[in-house]
């Protein structure tokens, strides 16, 4: 169903089964996949921006998705969003696309939802299976990895990566990287603890998260460096690909980590 009183470039590509309610507006270089709702008020696309959606996505009134980026810089090039499928986008989000300046596309993955109000930043990386509650604001060029839960009012500072499996409460400001597996809180972030009901929730085994929250506390409990600390855990921890995972997170640090 398209409601009349949206408006559709003749270029853009749209599914099988697509509902598309009133007042919405899609633009050039927009391809819709099946099964997608948008709710009504609805903007898709920009004037010079390319966006790819996948299937079964739901989008609620008044958001913009693939609009141009916040960014002086950015001069009407064209550049991207992908989105894959089954991903949520409530009320009045906003998702920028790309910049040549960075990755020249923002992605979001699978299975993501995003609650009222949030931002996306351009250049973005987003993975499987994250929510972001209310009012979640990423800066450009963020990267989220998958299960991540970030609670209502975050913020986020631009080239800072989150971890998977990592949880961010309510009202945090995160100015450095983010542990996977952690629970990480306050202005700045830091961690606090091992995401245990998290991992639990996810199916983890017992093993692994003994090992996990083993290796954490050494981070976060040892009063050592970052080398020393990563030394004890190949020494105290399993050989296992959730221990190998965090370290290679940590070595591959950009921004440093949030301790």
């Amino acid at each position: 169903m398209i409601h009349p009183t949206s408006v559709i470039s003749p270029n853009a590509k749209i599914g099988k089964d697509v509902y598309i309610g009133p007042f919405c507006r899609i633009h050039d270089n927009v391809t819709i996949g099946d099964g997608t709702m948008l709710d009504s008020h609805v903007v898709i696309g920009s004037v010079a921006g390319e966006v790819h959606i996948g299937k079964s996505n739901k989008f609620y009134g008044f958001c913009l998705v693939g609009g141009p980026p916040q960014d002086l810089k950015y001069k009407g090039e064209r550049t991207k969003l992908v989105m894959g499928d089954g991903n949520t986008i409530r009320e009045c989000v906003t998702i920028s696309i790309g910049t040549v300046t960075g990755h020249g596309e923002t992605s979001i993955g699978d299975g993501n939802l995003l609650m009222a109000y949030c931002h996306v930043g351009h250049d973005d990386r987003i993975g499987n299976n994250n929510v972001l509650a209310n009012q979640v604001q990423l800066a450009g060029h963020v990267t989220i990895e998958d299960r991540v839960t970030l609670g209502a009012l975050c913020a986020v500072n631009q080239f800072v990566k989150i971890g998977k499996h990592a949880f961010l409460a309510g009202a945090s400001m995160i100015n450095k990287d983010v542990l996977p597996y952690s629970i990480a809180q306050g202005n700045y972030a830091t961690v606090r603890a091992t995401n245990k009901i998290g991992l639990e929730r996810s199916g983890f085994s017992e093993n692994a998260i003994l090992n996990i929250n083993r290796a954490v506390r050494i981070l976060t409990k040892g009063g050592s460096t970052i080398d020393e600390s990563l030394s004890r855990i190949g020494d105290e921890c399993d050989k296992i690909p959730e221990i190998e995972y965090l370290v290679s997170f940590i070595k591959s640090s950009d921004r440093g980590i949030g301790l």
